[in-house]
């Protein structure tokens, strides 16, 4: 914790001609970029493998018609799928998990008043007039919504909502496209008319409740963003908005 301590105090030395008093916070967001850029290459071979399962979706269509009713022989057909096209199910959420430990690591440097034994001088740092060791509550009981932090606060929520908005029209659109594949190979099939009812794709119990809630996952940062300490809320923002450019990027 000393070792990341320092780590943000020096980026802070440096960022400070350019922004004052919120130097640390513009340190924990190049923080952010600088973990960010070591994850990317995770993060291609994420957007690769969603790619390869999108174009498997009228193969996983059959299967799931053919194997419907039988959940056990379908996930080994699957799995044998994924393995002879080398598609990892798991790939998508590597970027996520190597990026926990950063956030973690912020979360209790602006949570612990004591670092090594000695106080913790990052919790004198701000951005703008809200401690980065501040909660969203601590600015409603200084000044209310409209107080200096909660401003502050109101800023990243607004934030937060127009990059959940972007990523729910990339996820509404990668859904879509998997839907229209999945029904290609629906239509392929049926054409021929041999298969009769077997032709019809079996509903997987609970896809339906998941596919209408997906799209709106990013909405729940909000959550995030108004319980943990400011300087992971900017981690998390900060690391949120990458994500949704990077993913359009990739993902064109």
């Amino acid at each position: 914790m000393s070792v990341f301590a320092s780590l943000v105090e020096q980026l802070a030395d440096l960022l400070q001609p350019l922004f004052g008093l919120s130097a640390a916070a513009a340190a924990i967001v190049l923080f952010t970029a600088l973990v960010r850029l070591l994850v990317h290459p995770l993060s291609r071979a994420a957007a690769r493998g969603q790619k390869a399962r999108a174009r498997l979706q009228p193969r996983i269509a059959e299967l799931r018609r053919r194997h419907g009713r039988n959940p056990e022989k379908f996930q080994r057909a699957l799995l044998d799928l994924h393995s002879r096209e080398k598609v990892s199910p798991l790939a998508g959420i590597l970027p996520s998990l190597f990026q926990l430990p950063a956030f973690f690591v912020l979360f209790s440097l602006f949570s612990n008043t004591t670092i090594g034994g000695r106080p913790n001088e990052l919790l004198g740092h701000e951005l703008f007039t809200a401690p980065l060791g501040g909660r969203w509550a601590d600015a409603l009981g200084d000044g209310g919504p409209l107080g200096g932090a909660g401003l502050v606060y109101a800023g990243l929520f607004a934030v937060v909502v127009a990059v959940a908005a972007f990523s729910y029209r990339l996820t509404k659109r990668s859904m879509a496209a998997s839907a229209a594949l999945t029904g290609a190979g629906a239509g392929g099939r049926g054409g021929s008319g041999s298969r009769g009812s077997a032709a019809e794709p079996v509903a997987v119990p609970g896809m339906g409740a998941v596919a209408k809630v997906t799209p709106f996952l990013s909405f729940f940062t909000l959550v995030t963003v108004a319980v943990v300490p400011l300087a992971a809320a900017l981690y998390v923002v900060t690391s949120m908005a990458w994500g949704v450019v990077e993913r359009g990027v990739l993902h064109r």
